[in-house]
């Protein structure tokens, strides 16, 4: 009969507990609410869940019933520490019959008050998933010769499976949560990263790019960007994106030209599972990912004729179908193409087809090289050398007024990219405070200059090279020739002799 009773209780308390785990989504409330009906109608007092932490190897107090919150933040243990620290670290229940008789027993969280004094059981199991240990529970009972601990271990353990499940579904949420919180940040730096005020360039022509990308960020409609190569296309597109109504979803690039004609639809468009050798499942193709965001298809010269079909299609019916596949996939998303290429050229060519070119033409965007914008050159200059000085955790502020010249001289057939590599070696062949013309690469020496229009000489390469410090050391000493000498350590009458030679008017570093 006695046996009857436990059993039906148990069921009682089981329905409980289980109303109260999938009711309540938050861990602590739901265990805390547990532990609350086994004191109740179990008469088991004191509940507590400890969870492990791996990485630190550490067991800490989630969730004390009838425990203060002092006495809370006391119960930590290693693994292996203690009965709780042992019961983990076994996988393995642990009963004491008496605590005030047990050497192992801790009471770190001195809740019980004077242990020696009351006869309190002591029982704990593991909370486990399959073979991993994620904590244990623990409950106390006034100690009596009628209890069958055995049973008590038994009907816990169905508890602690049933919280395991819980603690799982917690770190798997938290996981989750912690990605998110990471995908918001990541796209918050790219939406600043990109923002056009961050952009490097102030001439009219970038400031036409700049009306461009504000006009057009916040519509639907297809851009097609042009411009030699290295001038920034994609950076271009980023902006779009970044500053779009679309700027929280995916921004997915695929270069046209960088893909074999053989794969390339399969990247565009995805695959089926059997649509080729070697396709053992289905694959989603670049368009898919980007689907509520915006796809940005470089180098738009280079697509292939029976690919401009399909892309023509997802153009004016927003759909296409996968590699082997039959099924319609409808998609919503942006498309930005670029080229540096003369679509105009290729038209004629019948290399590309017409009404694919009037379709992304809606909203053309035209980048200029370098070249046709040399007031940006020295702006560009400038922030690449802070950014390279700062990775490289180098001191270099400036760039002397020779090394300026030759970078204004030069063509720049590479554009911005070929900028940006040029003060990148520079910043690592420095090892002073100024970027002198030496610290340049040697297709940039040479160049023709201000003073020669062929190529220098050693000699003459060793004169500029002496200007430049002369005229560097005046910058720094605001034109005063006694200062300068002494920077350069030499005396005013020589550096006097040197300015007359290279004539080098010292007043108008005075300011």
């Amino acid at each position: 009969m006695r046996e009857i009773l436990r059993e039906t209780l148990e069921i009682a308390v089981l329905h409980d507990i289980s109303t109260a785990l999938s009711e309540l989504s938050n861990l602590s409330e739901s265990a805390y609410k547990t532990f609350e009906i086994l004191d109740e109608k179990m008469g088991m007092m004191r509940g507590t869940l400890r969870l492990l932490n791996v990485s630190t190897n550490e067991i800490t107090t989630e969730v004390a019933y009838g425990v203060s919150e002092e006495a809370k933040r006391r119960g930590k243990y290693k693994v292996g520490e203690g009965i709780t620290g042992r019961v983990i670290e076994k996988g393995e229940p642990a009963v004491i019959p008496r605590v005030d008789e047990d050497p192992l027993f801790l009471n770190r969280t001195r809740a019980r008050g004077d242990i020696t004094r009351r006869d309190i059981s002591f029982i704990c199991v593991p909370v486990k998933l399959g073979t991993e240990i994620l904590g244990a529970i623990s409950v106390d009972r006034f100690f009596s010769k009628e209890i069958d601990f055995a049973e008590d271990v038994r009907f816990l353990s169905i508890i602690a499976s049933m919280i395991a499940q819980a603690v799982k579904l917690k770190r798997i949420m938290d996981d989750e949560e912690q990605l998110l919180s990471e995908n918001l940040k990541l796209k918050d730096e790219l939406k600043e990263k990109y923002n056009i005020h961050n952009m490097i360039g102030n001439s009219s022509s970038m400031q036409l790019v700049y009306e461009n990308i504000i006009q057009v960020a916040n519509a639907n409609a297809t851009v097609l960007i042009r411009g030699e190569s290295g001038t920034g296309k994609e950076l271009v597109a980023h902006a779009i994106h970044y500053n779009s109504p679309r700027a929280q979803k995916p921004f997915v690039k695929i270069n046209c030209g960088a893909i074999p004609e053989n794969l390339l639809e399969s990247e565009l468009f995805g695959y089926e599972k059997g649509a080729f050798t070697g396709a053992t499942e289905r694959k989603k193709g670049k368009f898919e990912l980007a689907d509520g965001g915006t796809i940005f298809l470089d180098e738009i010269g280079e697509l292939p004729l029976n690919l401009q079909v399909k892309l023509l299609r997802v153009l004016q019916e927003k759909e296409f179908e996968r590699v082997g596949g039959v099924k319609i996939i409808t998609i919503n998303v942006r498309i930005i193409a670029a080229t540096n290429t003369n679509l105009e050229e290729h038209l004629k060519q019948n290399r590309f087809r017409e009404d694919l070119y009037y379709r992304l033409n809606v909203f053309p965007i035209y980048i200029p090289p370098l070249r046709e914008r040399k007031t940006d050159i020295l702006l560009l200059a400038d922030h690449f050398l802070a950014k390279y000085a700062k990775e490289n955790n180098k001191r270099i502020s400036r760039i002397s007024t020779l090394a300026i010249d030759l970078l204004n001289s030069y063509h720049w057939p590479g554009n911005v990219r070929e900028l940006q590599n040029c003060m990148e070696r520079a910043v690592l062949v420095c090892n002073g405070d100024t970027i002198q013309s030496t610290h340049l690469p040697p297709t940039l020496q040479r160049v023709d200059t201000v003073e020669a229009k062929e190529q220098l000489s050693l000699a003459h390469q060793l004169e500029n090279f002496e200007k430049e410090l002369i005229i560097d050391a005046l910058k720094k000493t605001r034109g005063v020739k006694s200062k300068a000498a002494a920077y350069l350590s030499t005396t005013e009458r020589i550096i006097g002799y040197k300015m007359k030679q290279y004539h080098i008017e010292y007043k108008k570093f005075r300011r």
